[in-house]
């Protein structure tokens, strides 16, 4: 990838800068702006070479949410004039981003002289401002997006033994891919979440209300694997009353929402010996402060003086409101975008910067 550090005369030039500020909101207030933070850095390079901005976003699936308080909370943060900066409109409103219409691209791009990819955590989409723009101006990378190439290629690069792979949240087409690229390299690999749900479901287990998919993936013979370790205990609800039971255990009305203490002794003494610690997702249902082992676990990490590299949108958020996102190597700003650069090596994103 071509760098920004790379330009070489950026004084007056319109730089068109992708960044992805689809933050977690509720009634219309940020509930975390980390992403938004992340960006800082390359803006103020930008800027410093003397050049002007216009900074290309989506909010909400749809695009038919405002801007207006990332555009508030942005400039609060930056402390930039808006004479230097300024906003493209949610780019998910227009029908030619998400279908990657060239026509759109092409007119996006004369906005600008040069496009800025800052958005790793959507660069796993082929959107005409993530794969389109490129074909029509000098494309380098932001200073985020370099670091999260660079953080999570360690994992492939002579990775520090033992080497642990924790992985939890859901939707396990995404993390499956994962899961088989790490089998040989990794030492350990927890599976906790909604995820532990789906392979207790295909190993013939009740699992009451538990989040679980129609779908098989063939989990069986998956876990098998020495390396494969699941939670030895859960906590389940059945209305508002909460116990721990074994995961054969359950009852129909009974909901899994975390991992148990037992579980999160098993996965703390992972972690006292592991040498490189690769975490995605969280361990437990992740709205309604059902968040016990994920903060237990969170903690047991930042003690540990080790690679540590950790991704997904609810374990960040959480990482977040406790303030410790310095205590890790390295916090990736990507959810989806994390699981793919670490399932194939690259994103559409990157290899469009080539």
């Amino acid at each position: 990838m071509k760098s920004i550090r790379q330009i070489k005369n950026l004084k007056g030039k319109k730089v068109l800068v992708r960044v992805d500020f689809n933050v977690p909101m509720k009634g219309g207030h940020i509930l975390d702006d980390f992403r938004i933070r992340k960006a800082l850095p390359t803006v103020k390079f930008l800027l410093k070479k003397g050049a002007k901005i216009i900074l290309i976003t989506h909010l909400g699936e749809d695009g038919s949410e405002s801007l207006a308080p990332i555009i508030k909370r942005f400039f609060e943060l930056s402390k930039c004039s808006k004479s230097q900066v300024s906003f493209f409109d949610n780019i998910r409103k227009f029908g030619g981003e998400v279908e990657n219409y060239l026509s759109f691209a092409k007119k996006l791009s004369k906005m600008g002289d040069i496009y800025v990819n800052e958005a790793f955590s959507v660069s796993h989409r082929e959107h005409a401002s993530i794969v389109g723009l490129p074909k029509y101006l000098p494309s380098y990378a932001g200073l985020q997006l370099e670091e999260e190439v660079k953080n999570l290629s360690k994992v492939f690069k002579k990775p520090k033994h033992p080497f642990l792979l924790i992985l939890g949240g859901k939707k396990f087409e995404t993390k499956l891919p994962v899961i088989k690229r790490f089998l040989k390299t990794a030492d350990d690999i927890f599976i906790g979440g909604a995820l532990a749900s789906q392979v207790f479901k295909e190993e013939g287990y009740e699992t009451g209300t538990s989040l679980v998919e129609d779908k098989k993936y063939g989990l069986v013979s998956l876990v098998k694997n020495h390396k494969i370790m699941l939670p030895r205990d859960v906590v389940v609800l059945d209305g508002e009353r909460k116990s721990i039971v074994s995961p054969n255990n359950l009852s129909k009305k009974e909901n899994i929402i975390d991992i148990g203490p037992e579980a999160v002794k098993d996965l703390e003494n992972k972690i006292k010996k592991a040498k490189m610690i690769l975490w995605n997702g969280p361990l437990g249902k992740s709205s309604g402060n059902f968040n016990l082992a994920t903060y237990k676990i969170i903690r047991a990490v930042a003690r540990r003086k080790v690679v540590s590299i950790i991704g997904g949108g609810d374990t960040i958020d959480l990482i977040s409101k406790l303030k410790m996102e310095k205590r890790f190597t390295f916090v990736s700003t990507g959810g989806g975008a994390t699981l793919d650069f670490l399932a194939n090596g690259t994103l559409p994103g990157i290899k469009a910067l080539k």
